[in-house]
């Protein structure tokens, strides 16, 4: 496998992420970090990770200007060419900011910056990145966020619904977000925006394992094509 992680300024998440895919079962794997005034990926790429963090300080809106860098125009491509993408809180903002992921986050409900272990249920088995887990299994990850309520047309979430695109949800929502929505797909689901980290539950000596699976998951679906 390999793998590619962007960087943006006020990328905080991203060398969690990289441990993450590093950690997952393939001996193969090398990942690569990429800085968003690259205008190029690197070759025979697998995945791409957009990390958690505060792109660009989130001045205008969080994930904006982020979803407009010189290289977002390469993770495009790459998505339309059936490319796997994974995008983790402010990542999830990024891909909804340049369209890859319907919806947008907004302000938590509360107003405040929620920083706490949550739970989630799994509503979905078919991607690669769910594939290991159960469908309806409770995971806890942690959350880190200040504007992660998911928020769509209803239109929209009908559609999401219909097609099994919504990833998972928040056993007890803490930001307010529509139909307790904490991950979804793309169409074709080979996009995952999830607002909880799993990569920081990746290693029992750092935080837990509730995170390891997707990427286990991710993994064993690439390697079997």
């Amino acid at each position: 496998m390999r793998a590619a992680v962007i960087q943006f300024p006020g990328s905080n998440c991203d060398r969690d992420l990289v441990v993450a895919f590093q950690r997952a079962p393939d001996v193969r794997s090398t990942v690569d970090l990429v800085w968003h005034k690259d205008s190029c990926l690197p070759p025979k790429l697998d995945v791409i990770g957009i990390p958690g963090g505060f792109s660009f300080g989130d001045h205008l809106r969080c994930g904006a200007i982020a979803a407009h860098s010189p290289i977002m125009k390469s993770v495009m491509e790459f998505a339309g060419k059936g490319g796997y993408i994974i995008g983790i809180c402010n990542g999830f903002q990024v891909l909804t900011e340049a369209g890859l992921l319907p919806g947008t986050l907004m302000r938590n409900s509360g107003l405040r910056f929620l920083c706490k272990e949550v739970e989630l249920s799994v509503e979905t088995t078919d991607s690669a990145f769910t594939c290991l887990l159960d469908r309806d299994e409770n995971v806890r990850m942690p959350i880190a966020h200040h504007d992660g309520n998911y928020r769509t047309d209803r239109q929209t979430l009908n559609r999401l619904a219909d097609e099994d695109r919504i990833a998972f949800r928040y056993e007890k929502n803490p930001n307010g977000s529509q139909d307790s929505i904490a991950g979804v797909l793309s169409r074709n689901r080979r996009i995952l925006g999830i607002m909880p980290h799993p990569e920081r539950c990746a290693d029992p000596m750092t935080g837990g394992t509730g995170g390891s699976r997707l990427f286990e998951g991710l993994v064993s679906s690439l390697a079997n094509g």
